[in-house]
């Protein structure tokens, strides 16, 4: 993962549409100098979880890769 992450924030909402792909979990990685931010929405809290886990990978991928390419 990523040795500067400081902590993190989830919320887990549920809107108010008749669609049911309602549930939305935001993701707030705190990190040294910079944020990695994820918002999805999927039928289930687990789905939509999983989908912005994998987004946020991703982001703290190409940080870490851009912090690697620095030294």
């Amino acid at each position: 993962m990523h040795d500067g992450i400081i902590g993190s924030d989830v919320t887990l909402k549920l809107e108010n549409t008749d669609t049911p792909e309602n549930k939305t979990v935001d993701i707030r990685m705190k990190i040294r100098g910079n944020d990695a931010i994820a918002s999805k929405t999927a039928k289930s809290f687990e789905e939509a979880t999983d989908m912005a886990v994998d987004a946020l990978k991703r982001q703290l991928a190409k940080v870490k890769d851009k912090e690697q390419t620095k030294r």
